[in-house]
């Protein structure tokens, strides 16, 4: 079978979703979990974009061995650089630079003729090929460029040293049978193309993106880029863990296999939701909840004679467990630290102790403890591994009645050591608990988007609140997690409001060291 490399930018491209801000930690923690997947590639930023961006790329090119890292970069020597500064510690570096191609886009946004285009293109790519061995090449809005016009400038940017060529559908306006056509045509004409990798990159703001990329599939291309659980900017992009599993399912159609650890899916899909705040649809394929649940009486007798008849996915093939209870309050440490190692996670002595301690806090309180609530907890004390001064719920206390106006006491720690307490009224129980944080905090701060989850069922399942806060003009997430609706309410809020704390002890380690 001919394999099909995949290049995730879930840290790039699915990190330019509205509302979504990842910190340092967190990118590390994906882009090792990214790596356990299998994924054979990983834009892990845009370098130039940011200070922090560029340190988060850096860091990642130093930690990850197994998957090659790259980074985004416009067709600047600047942007060359700096993308170059940030991988030249990786274990493969390579870059991804890209132009538009479209007379749209020619036209009306980078005001150049197809012909500056084409020498721009060839000028940065022969520039980028004597810093990085992969050099990748993205004609920007690919899917409604003229094909002959895309023959001339791939040539050219083949011989000037370009290994990947990227096809992108940018927009996500083309279909399966026209993206198809585009990369045979382009296979079909340009006559050095048996040098280079053909990589499809699509979005889905008609729908159609894991189509358009099995359609890419289909006509030559080696390559599919997109992110975990499809997110991305607008509608998102195509589904990496969709089209892995409908490659592997439909094998005896589409002749082709991946790297992919299929069993690593789920939790590299609920690592990627919980610190980017992004839901998974109850419907979404290959991980959505209900993806193996059966409510049709007809669908269950099925299944319950033999799966195949309506599950043509096991659970267990992209990680899903039947039944993941494993651990209850009479569980020891020893147990516990084989779990952790289980689920993938490396901690310290000292993280191991702290999330045991947290385990057996929950034991006390819930009756049956699943993957799921221990993988909130390591989640969260992962991310969260900087000792670094912060604001810290010391207590809080709301009343609520049918008659009463809600109002909530709240103690807190503030960074630099001192504990101030207040109390607020509000509309509701947990305007009145946000309302009281609000008062509490030196620093300028509006809730933004508010929503609740529940992880796992029964009433005894942990509750999850994802928040989106503006701090000092700073548009932040948090999230916290507890059995309490308001205790998980506030935790969530100090989360986002602490980022601010992180973001700075980041700043100031970076002017340490440079």
């Amino acid at each position: 079978m001919a394999q099909i490399k995949f290049f995730d930018t879930t840290l790039r491209d699915g990190e330019q979703s509205p509302g979504v801000n990842l910190n340092q930690l967190e990118k590390i923690e994906i882009a090792k979990q990214l790596e356990r997947l299998g994924m054979d590639i990983m834009e892990a930023g845009f370098p130039a974009s940011s200070k922090g961006d560029f340190e988060a790329v850096r860091q990642i090119a130093r930690t990850i061995k197994n998957t090659s890292v790259t980074g985004l970069a416009r067709t600047t020597k600047e942007d060359i650089d700096i993308a170059w500064e940030a991988l030249k510690d990786a274990a493969e570096p390579r870059i991804h630079i890209f132009l538009a191609t479209s007379p749209i886009h020619m036209t009306h946004k980078l005001k150049k003729t197809p012909d500056d285009v084409i020498q721009t293109s060839v000028d940065m790519v022969s520039y980028a090929k004597k810093k990085f061995t992969h050099v990748e090449w993205s004609a920007e809005d690919a899917s409604r460029s003229d094909l002959d016009f895309l023959v001339k400038i791939i040539e050219k940017v083949i011989d000037a040293g370009a290994t990947v060529i990227n096809l992108p559908d940018t927009v996500g306006y083309t279909t399966p049978e026209e993206y198809g056509r585009m990369f045979r045509y382009v296979r079909e004409h340009v006559p050095n193309i048996d040098r280079v990798s053909l990589s499809a990159h699509c979005h889905d703001d008609l729908g159609m993106a894991v189509a358009n990329s099995i359609a890419a599939i289909e006509n030559g291309a080696t390559q599919i880029e997109g992110t975990i659980n499809g997110i991305g900017e607008r509608a998102g992009n195509a589904s990496l863990e969709e089209i892995a599993v409908a490659l592997k399912i439909r094998n005896d159609h589409y002749q082709h296999s991946t790297n992919l650890v299929l069993n690593e899916i789920k939790r590299t899909s609920d690592l990627i939701s919980k610190f980017t705040g992004m839901m998974v649809p109850g419907n979404k394929a290959v991980v959505g909840r209900n993806a193996f649940a059966h409510e049709s009486g007809i669908h269950q007798d099925g299944v319950l004679k033999e799966a195949s008849t309506y599950e043509i996915i096991t659970p267990e093939m992209v990680g899903i467990k039947s039944n993941n209870l494993f651990l209850g309050k009479h569980s020891g440490r020893h147990a516990f630290k084989n779990k952790v190692e289980e689920l993938g996670f490396e901690l310290s002595e000292e993280k191991i102790k702290e999330a045991f301690t947290k385990f057996k806090e929950l034991t006390d309180r819930k009756k049956e403890v699943t993957d799921d609530d221990l993988f909130t907890i390591l989640t969260d004390l992962q991310a969260d591994s900087l000792n670094i001064a912060k604001y810290k719920l010391e207590s809080f206390q709301v009343q609520y009645g049918s008659f009463n106006l809600p109002t909530a006491t709240v103690a807190l720690l503030t960074p630099d050591g001192y504990r101030v307490e207040t109390a607020k009224t509000g509309q509701g129980s947990v305007e009145a608990l946000y309302n009281t944080l609000e008062s509490l905090v030196q620093e300028e701060i509006h809730l933004t988007d508010y929503q609740l989850n529940s992880i796992g069922k029964g009433r005894d399942a942990l509750a999850e609140v994802h928040v989106m806060v503006k701090v000092n003009d700073l548009e932040l997430g948090g999230r916290g997690a507890a059995q309490d609706v308001l205790e998980a309410s506030a935790n969530a809020f100090l989360n986002a409001l602490n980022r601010v704390f992180i973001s700075q002890h980041q700043a100031d380690q970076k002017k340490i060291h440079s």
